[in-house]
C-alpha cells in the first residue's frame, strides 16, 4: 500500500553523490504527501541552487516513487528555507 512512511523509505535510497548521505537524512525532503488517488507530492530542497546532480536527484525521486505504483509524482524544489543540514549530519561530515 502506497504512504507516506513508503514513499518516505524509498526517497531513503536516493543518495546525495557528493556527501554519500541519503536525502532525507540530509533534511532535502520537507513535505511528503500521498492522497487517496495514489498521487504523491514532494516537496523539498538541493544543497545548493547550482547543485549540478538536481535534475538526475529529481528523476531518481520520480523513479523510485513510481515503483512504489504511485498514479502521479509532483516534486517541488523550493530554497525557501535554504538548506541547513541537521547537527547529526554536520557531525557525520566532521563538521
Amino acid at each position: 500500500m502506497l504512504t507516506k512512511e513508503t514513499v518516505q523509505d524509498a526517497l531513503q535510497q536516493v543518495m546525495d553523490p557528493e556527501l554519500k548521505l541519503d536525502i532525507v537524512t540530509l533534511g532535502l525532503v520537507y513535505k511528503v504527501e500521498v492522497d487517496s488517488e495514489g498521487n504523491v507530492s514532494i516537496l523539498m530542497t538541493l544543497t545548493t541552487m547550482a547543485c549540478p546532480y538536481g535534475p538526475a536527484l529529481l528523476d531518481e525521486i520520480r523513479e523510485k516513487v513510481m515503483a512504489l505504483r504511485a498514479s502521479t509524482v509532483d516534486v517541488q524544489v523550493t530554497f525557501d528555507p535554504p538548506w541547513k543540514p541537521p547537527e547529526e549530519v554536520l557531525a557525520h561530515l566532521g563538521l
